[in-house]
């Protein structure tokens, strides 16, 4: 990949990501060391660093353009499963969280923020989206997680007032909580003049 001019580099990674997607995980330990080093290979050359699918659960994120990435980082992907050893890796809706939260868990929620703008439509990083029907049903279980749970909990989104002063979904919809505006840097976006710095949100019951 390294060697390719742009023109073969972006063969080449639509071709590994085509491999990516029709590789399923199985008990089959050879394909699935196969697609994890895939995604390592993916994560560093799509664009942005961007992790997401279409609705049939396939990587869709572009080609990058970055002049000599590092792909292979050993060091850190050896450290990082050190790490790793002994831990359980759970994935699957966050309401399945429930059963291994108590009171001394902290939780963090990071979902697909909510859109600043009506053109800025994108609320999904997986097949299904996460709208505002989504977005309150977080809040209502972040209520029982804060109530019956008595867990630490943070959770951040986007800050609709960057867009409009006057919206106050998040303020009303985490009354009781600790909301704190934040300035941070928006690099992942199709314009580049709406990259910069926004305030985002960080809401706690702590």
């Amino acid at each position: 990949y390294i060697t390719l001019d742009s023109v073969g580099r972006k063969k080449y990674y639509y071709k590994k990501r085509d491999e990516y997607n029709s590789i399923s995980i199985t008990s089959d330990f050879q394909q699935n060391i196969n697609k994890a080093a895939l995604f390592v290979f993916l994560n560093r050359t799509c664009y942005n660093g961007l992790y997401r699918v279409n609705s049939k659960n396939e990587f869709n994120v572009p080609a990058g353009a970055y002049k000599n990435p590092r792909i292979c980082d050993q060091d850190n992907l050896r450290a990082v499963s050190q790490l790793l050893q002994g831990v359980t890796i759970c994935c699957g809706y966050y309401t399945l969280s429930e059963s291994f939260i108590d009171d001394k868990t902290f939780v963090y929620f990071d979902p697909p923020y909510r859109p600043l703008t009506k053109t800025a439509s994108f609320t999904a990083y997986t097949e299904k989206a996460f709208d505002e029907e989504a977005q309150i049903a977080l809040a209502h279980y972040i209520d029982r997680l804060t109530e019956v749970k008595k867990a630490y909990v943070l959770a951040s989104n986007s800050d609709p007032k960057n867009s409009d002063p006057h919206d106050d979904f998040f303020d009303d919809l985490y009354q009781g909580y600790n909301i704190i505006r934040v300035n941070a840097t928006r690099r992942i976006n199709r314009n580049a003049y709406e990259r910069g710095e926004v305030s985002e949100l960080l809401i706690s019951n702590y």
